[in-house]
């Protein structure tokens, strides 16, 4: 080959950051969608798409509202339920000589109405439909030939009967009404654990987990050990949130209360959140997290439920940088759910005296305060140890992306060969390129400061064991909790 003048071109030399998984979750619920892999998200699809990618199902509930208070991309793993839903009896305000039925099994919580527009009998009389409770109706529906009629996407199929012969043109009267509900299928603690281990393989990088559905301690139990596998075997440190049951028997509400806690209405919500504590007491992973807080939710595709707000927490996460609470109140800072959108917190009787007991037992709570509009996180409580130094999610969010990130760089070091004859400079050299993501950090505001220190006298063990030891030791961003003010009347000046 000729000699000329070559280029090669070096990247790499500004020092960009990489993707870090900030703010990407995985939620895995119950779906009528069969996938091995998880499916994505994103924060720019409308409800329309979501269902059609999840289905009309818990797992598309819980992903819309990611979406619609912040998500810009969701890793869903669909999970065919164990338990099926149920049907509730069909209620009937009618004056028709007609019946209505319904068969299946139901995708989710549903809550239908069937209203008739139009008299008539198969193939005349016409009905508009809810699932929702009347939110929202379809287009006027003609009665098929066959009686039969397939919602779709719910698993459910009405099935219509006329009156006799002599009554059949009056069968379906104008203002006829027929109304039932159904409770949503839901995942077995064996479900649960199988998608999780899906994840081990999975490729990209994500921040936490959400597991959509109420669920108890044996859950709770289960999952912490399958998170420290994941981290541990697997090196996917994430920490995992999942949602308690509703603990009160009041009226279901639009779309049911799925997994509410009978008779734990008013003065038992005490008894209720000392159980929780003492629950609460028996996990002891700062990679763990509990939602207590339910409300009722304007949600994307305009219906109104009654939810867990875990969907809602997950998309204050994902717009939240690491280090910054999602219960931060300054306006601009967007973490304030408006009352247009989450209409009330249930149970009604939930006052402060019972958050408090939930905030100190290590569960995520939501509050409003006097003087401000709006709702909001209160802690993001961990399920941590007692002297833990990682009680929230701030402070787990910032420890999982520096093993996140000395990680990648600890692995370009492995099979490097030191000079035996200054082990410690060498190990020096090389701890500091894992300082580079640190550095990233603290320029980001994520911490305050950091140090990598090699210990002395590996000389001797780099031999034996071939493993460099380093410590990394960080100061954390500080948090106002509390505002104390000292006030007094001063004299007045001369």
């Amino acid at each position: 080959m000729l000699r000329d003048v070559k280029h090669t071109v070096t990247d790499g030399l500004l020092g960009f950051a990489t993707a870090t998984g900030d703010g990407k979750h995985v939620k895995i619920g119950v779906s009528p969608v069969v996938s091995d892999t998880p499916i994505t998200v994103t924060g720019d699809m409308d409800a329309t798409k979501i269902k059609a990618r999840l289905g009309l199902s818990p797992l598309a509930d819980a992903v819309m509202d990611a979406v619609q208070f912040g998500a810009a991309r969701v890793y869903c793993l669909p999970v065919t339920a164990s338990t099926a839903g149920e049907t509730k009896e069909v209620k009937k305000t009618k004056d028709g000589s007609g019946d209505m039925s319904v068969d299946g099994s139901p995708t989710n919580a549903f809550s239908v109405v069937v209203q008739f527009t139009a008299q008539g009998q198969f193939n005349t009389a016409a009905f508009k439909l809810s699932t929702d409770g009347g939110v929202t109706f379809s287009d006027e529906i003609t009665v098929p030939v066959g009686g039969e009629y397939e919602i779709t996407g719910t698993g459910l199929k009405l099935k219509f009967t006329e009156g006799t012969e002599e009554q059949a043109p009056s069968s379906f009267l104008v203002n006829d009404t027929y109304t039932f509900e159904t409770t949503a299928p839901t995942m077995t603690n064996a479900d649960v654990l199988a998608a999780l281990d899906k994840l081990q393989n999975f490729a990209e990088e994500f921040e936490f987990i959400h597991i959509v559905g109420a669920s108890d301690l044996d859950l709770w139990q289960a999952v912490s050990e399958a998170q420290i596998e994941l981290r541990d075997v697997y090196h996917k440190p994430a920490f995992v949130m999942m949602e308690a049951a509703l603990p009160t028997a009041q009226a279901s509400g639009v779309g049911g209360v799925p997994g509410a806690v009978p008779g734990a209405g008013g003065s038992d919500l005490t008894d209720w959140a000392l159980e929780m504590e003492a629950k609460r007491k028996k996990v002891k992973n700062y990679d763990i997290q509990v939602v207590t807080a339910w409300g009722r939710l304007v949600k994307l595709d305009g219906s109104t439920q009654i939810v867990n707000l875990a969907g809602l927490v997950s998309g204050l996460y994902a717009k939240a940088s690491v280090q910054t609470s999602i219960g931060k109140t300054r306006e601009e800072a967007g973490f304030g759910i408006k009352k247009t959108k989450l209409l009330e917190l249930l149970p009604a009787e939930m006052d402060n005296s019972i958050i408090e007991l939930l905030d100190l037992g290590g569960y995520l709570t939501f509050r409003e305060y006097d003087g401000l509009d709006d709702y909001y996180v209160y802690h993001t409580k961990m399920m941590s140890p007692d002297g833990s130094d990682y009680r929230y999610a701030e402070d787990v969010r910032v420890k999982n992306k520096i093993i996140r990130e000395t990680r990648k760089e600890g692995l370009l070091l492995l099979n490097d060969d030191i000079d035996l004859e200054d082990v410690q400079g060498e190990l020096e050299t090389r701890a500091k390129f894992m300082f580079t993501p640190l550095q990233r950090m603290i320029d980001a505001k994520e911490i305050s400061s950091a140090e990598i220190i090699v210990p002395e006298g590996q000389e001797q063990t780099i031999i034996e064991d071939e493993t460099m030891r380093v410590k990394i030791r960080y100061v954390s961003r500080g948090y106002i909790r509390e505002v104390e003010v000292d006030l007094g009347r001063a004299r007045p000046s001369d």
